[in-house]
């Protein structure tokens, strides 16, 4: 049900040349997903509880390209042992371009819910269970320390941004990769600045740079032409990409300063 209602919003989104292709997209990662939880399955037996795929997969704004296939592996046992059970499936996985498994015992999850805030808040809103009981529906996060997270991580993301930049190349394909590299973890983070203002969270990540720009008076240009390229609705010759870097890296520290500023007088 979760994948015919993301492919109905997706194709309410194109035209039929690209639902089609939508479905074909799906089809594949339904395919890894499959093969995945049975080398799982294989690997760890019944230490293996419940298995998760969390993020943008599981939303209308999934980009085969560009987007990750999170995983999260609750287990019984997480010591040496069982994780070297698991080795040759995370090796398979990752050579196939994703990310390693998170691999929590239910304890440890529960315990690490207050300093993992952002990242648990959005497994709780975005997840779908492929095995196991959906334990993240009842999961309590505690926003504690949420606030500290998303001024830390807003600054942290920043100067991130600004190193990369003094890095790299100063060649129009170095700095497109910079933007195209970070764009996604800036709009997650802007979806959890609102929240910690006290605004409502946005669902996508537009809605979350058009907030913000509206909030701070920020030009989110950049962000939109970077997220139209990912997303294969602009092409990069129609980018002036060093304007473009320079409009992003504003947008990124006007935010920062506005969020922190906004939450200090709280």
């Amino acid at each position: 049900m979760v994948l015919v209602a993301v492919l109905q919003v997706a194709g309410a989104r194109a035209g039929v040349g690209e639902f089609s292709a939508a479905i074909e997209r799906r089809q594949r990662m339904e395919a890894k997903l499959k093969e995945l939880l049975e080398r799982l399955n294989a690997a760890a037996a019944d230490n293996l509880k419940t298995v998760v795929l969390y993020g943008s997969a599981v939303t209308a704004e999934f980009v085969a390209q560009h987007s990750d296939l999170n995983i999260l592996c609750l287990v019984e046992r997480a010591g040496a042992p069982e994780l070297e059970a698991l080795h040759g499936v995370a090796e398979w996985w990752t050579r196939a371009g994703n990310p390693a498994p998170l691999v929590f015992t239910l304890e440890e999850l529960h315990r690490s819910a207050d300093v993992f805030a952002i990242e648990m808040l959005d497994m709780k809103l975005r997840h779908r269970i492929l095995l196991g009981d959906d334990f993240l529906a009842a999961l309590e996060v505690p926003l504690d320390f949420h606030r500290l997270q998303v001024e830390r991580e807003l600054r942290t993301g920043w100067l991130r941004l600004r190193q990369a930049i003094l890095a790299a190349p100063q060649k129009r394909k170095d700095h497109l990769g910079i933007m195209l590299a970070s764009v996604s973890a800036f709009c997650a983070l802007f979806r959890h600045a609102l929240l910690a203002l006290g605004q409502p969270m946005p669902e996508t990540k537009r809605q979350a740079v058009d907030a913000l720009a509206s909030l701070t008076g920020a030009d989110p240009s950049a962000f939109h032409a970077v997220l139209e390229l990912r997303e294969g609705k602009r092409k990069e010759s129609q980018m002036d990409i060093e304007v473009t870097l320079h409009t992003y890296l504003e947008f990124v520290e006007i935010i920062t300063n506005e969020v922190d500023r906004r939450l200090e007088a709280q």
